[in-house]
């Protein structure tokens, strides 16, 4: 091997026995048997940063893995443990995120076991696989259609999820605060106690509760925003005599 003479068939068959050519490699030939032991398991080698196997950080390991150079700065050296990662599972490095290939994975497992839905249109939210519920993630998956790439499409082969209608919505009325309530009010009244008494409106006018009002500029302001008034409000302009205010 290190004259560069041996036959790669048999490389290959050596290597699938478990030799390892270069003493440096065995660590990571170690952590390689700890992801086939993963994916035995789980169906993906998406595994949580968390996960372990066999004594071995086999979650941490594949994310190193993936990163630039995760695999060795050597080129040939990359380029083979690549082919081994991808010989185990061919989604190992995925486009997408990796928690999405895990749920997928989860997904796949669910409806090839036998003992769950044979179809992916029968899965529904609260269908568990490894602590992951496949069918709430399915169901949001079917909602984000559009976010999807061409992949994670072919990958689910379902059809998106009709949008829901919006709600009808009516029209908010808008209310007068409370504040300019109760000038209106106030003004009402001072309108109404001074016109009693004199029959007149240019005058300052004291309410029982001390507050003076000046009716005339009352009126003056009433009038600029009488398109803001109430119904109600109208009306007690109207009961004073004020007809401009209850015809607009």
């Amino acid at each position: 091997m290190r004259a560069g003479t041996m036959p790669s068939e048999r490389a290959d068959d050596l290597e699938a026995l478990g030799i390892v050519w270069d003493p440096a490699d065995e660590a990571w030939e170690e952590n390689l048997g700890a992801a086939r032991a993963w994916f035995d398991t789980y169906g993906t080698l998406a595994a949580p940063v968390t996960a372990a196997i066999l004594d071995k950080p086999v979650g941490q390991w594949l994310a190193n893995a993936r990163k630039t150079n995760g695999l060795g700065k050597d080129p040939v050296r990359a380029a083979r443990r690549t082919e081994l990662l991808a010989a185990i599972d061919p989604d190992w490095r995925p486009a997408w995120s990796v928690d999405w290939q895990r749920h997928y994975a989860a997904l796949s497992r669910l409806l090839t076991s036998g003992s769950g839905p044979g179809d992916v249109r029968d899965v529904e939210p609260g269908a568990m696989v490894h602590g992951m519920d496949v069918g709430r993630w399915l169901q949001a998956q079917r909602q984000d259609w559009a976010r999807l790439s061409e992949g994670q499409r072919e990958r689910l082969g379902v059809q998106p999820a009709e949008p829901s209608p919006a709600p009808e919505t009516q029209p908010r009325r808008a209310k007068p605060s409370q504040r300019r309530t109760a000038a209106f009010e106030r003004g009402v009244a001072a309108l109404a106690q001074y016109t009693a008494r004199t029959g007149t409106r240019n005058h300052i006018e004291q309410l029982d509760d001390g507050t003076e009002i000046k009716p005339g500029v009352f009126l003056s302001n009433t009038k600029t925003r009488r398109a803001k008034l109430t119904t109600d409000q109208l009306q007690q302009l109207a009961d004073h005599g004020l007809d401009w205010a209850a015809n607009g």
